[in-house]
C-alpha cells in the first residue's frame, strides 16, 4: 500500500545543492524538474528530495530539522579522501563508538549529514 518515498532537504540554490549531492558526495541524479524539485538516488533505496524553501518550509541550514546519514562501502578514511578531494569539508575527527564510525560534514545550506561505517 505504501512504498519507497523520500527524506525533503529544504536548499536556498538547486543548483549549489545539486553540485554537492552529486559532483561532492557522488550520488546520482535520478530527476530534476528547474529549481522546483531535484531527486537524488543515495542508494538502498535512500532518495533525498531537493526543494526550494519557502516561507511555511523549514530555513534551510536549521540545526536539528534534519540529519541524514550515508552508509560507506568503503573505509571511512577512503571515501573521506574522496568527498575531501571533490570540495567537501569534514567537521572535526572521526567519531569511534562499539558499533560504528562516522564523520560529519555539511551541505552548502548547512544541514549536517554523517558518512557512517559499520564495524565488522
Amino acid at each position: 500500500m505504501i512504498r519507497g518515498g523520500n527524506a525533503t532537504i529544504f536548499v536556498s540554490s538547486m543548483d549549489q545543492s545539486v553540485q554537492f549531492y552529486t559532483e561532492v558526495l557522488g550520488l546520482k541524479l535520478e530527476y530534476r524538474a528547474g529549481d522546483h524539485w531535484a531527486s537524488i538516488d543515495a542508494g538502498d533505496g535512500l532518495k533525498l528530495g531537493l526543494h526550494p524553501s519557502s516561507p511555511s518550509a523549514a530555513a534551510p541550514g536549521t540545526k536539528g530539522s534534519i540529519q541524514i546519514g550515508l552508509m560507506v562501502t568503503e573505509t571511512l578514511e577512503k571515501v573521506i579522501a574522496a568527498v575531501s578531494g571533490r570540495g567537501g569539508i569534514f567537521k572535526g575527527e572521526i567519531h569511534d563508538d562499539d558499533a560504528v564510525r562516522i564523520a560529519f560534514i555539511d551541505d552548502p545550506d548547512g544541514n549536517e549529514l554523517y558518512l557512517c561505517e559499520l564495524k565488522k
